[in-house]
């Protein structure tokens, strides 16, 4: 999944997508660079990001959306609004990827009656003040899979079929420590909830791309600077079961999941 920001200040790459001929150009890169989904977002959601009218969220989306619909590979909106789901999904979009997990109001109604793929996502807080103040877990995966596993039974009794969404642990989202999150990554499975028999798991997204708990490790300051961690944050989480990777690094992510996957298809061959 490669991340398409029409932001003025998301932390990474706020502004150079604003203007939606640039958004398209960098969505046309991602496609040649081999992206599976191009996941558009028009609220910045980093650490004490203020939240962005309803209005001019729309008037950042739409458009590109609707210029994308036709590009050859499902389309994500990155929003937590109902009335962002309904219009995007009318402009073309094929999944809604929710921060806040569809908990806010109406948020439910914006999906059941559709065909879109849901990713439900695990945060504590909000943007504003998320990482701000005490953050305590008595177990980070266990009070994780919990949520989602919460959340989940409220979409399906909503009718909406198991089969349409996927979830996301929400490294950097109110996990406050380094531990918390590569706690979260060494047991990354854990997370999901637990299918019933017969049943398939749920699709993991991960998101790690030139987040803060990489800094943490490499000591790498800038967002810019930690590409090479990114990528082999997102090996390792397709090591320890996710389905996506949520990237900027669209080139380079794809490279090094090609080599990951020919080291598997070699060990399943000589076994």
């Amino acid at each position: 999944m490669g991340i398409l920001n029409v932001t003025p200040d998301s932390f990474s790459d706020g502004g150079r997508y604003i203007a939606r001929d640039n958004a398209l150009r960098q969505a046309e890169r991602m496609v040649a660079d081999g992206v599976d989904i191009v996941d558009i977002g028009g609220e910045s959601t980093r650490p004490g990001a203020p939240t962005v009218p309803l209005e001019q969220e729309l008037a950042r989306v739409v458009p590109v959306i609707e210029a994308l619909a036709g590009i050859g590979i499902p389309l994500s909106i990155d929003t937590y609004k109902p009335e962002v789901m309904r219009a995007a999904l009318a402009a073309g979009a094929d999944l809604v990827n929710d921060i806040w997990g569809f908990r806010r109001a109406g948020a439910l109604d914006a999906v059941s009656g559709t065909d879109c793929g849901l990713c439900v996502m695990h945060m504590l807080g909000e943007p504003q003040t998320m990482q701000r103040g005490e953050i305590d877990y008595e177990d980070v995966v266990g009070d994780v899979r919990a949520f989602l596993e919460a959340r989940v039974d409220a979409l399906t009794q909503a009718g909406i079929a198991r089969n349409r969404i996927s979830v996301d642990p929400g490294f950097g989202f109110g996990k406050a420590t380094r531990e918390h999150n590569y706690a979260l990554l060494a047991r990354l499975r854990d997370t999901a909830p637990r299918p019933a028999a017969g049943e398939a798991p749920f699709p993991i997204l991960a998101g790690m791309s030139r987040k803060s708990m990489l800094g943490a490790v490499t000591g790498r300051s800038t967002p810019a600077e930690r590409v090479a961690a990114s990528v082999a944050a997102a090996v390792c989480a397709a090591e320890r079961g996710a389905a996506i990777v949520r990237v900027h690094d669209v080139a380079e992510t794809v490279d090094a999941l090609k080599v990951w996957a020919a080291v598997r298809e070699a060990e399943n061959v000589t076994r």
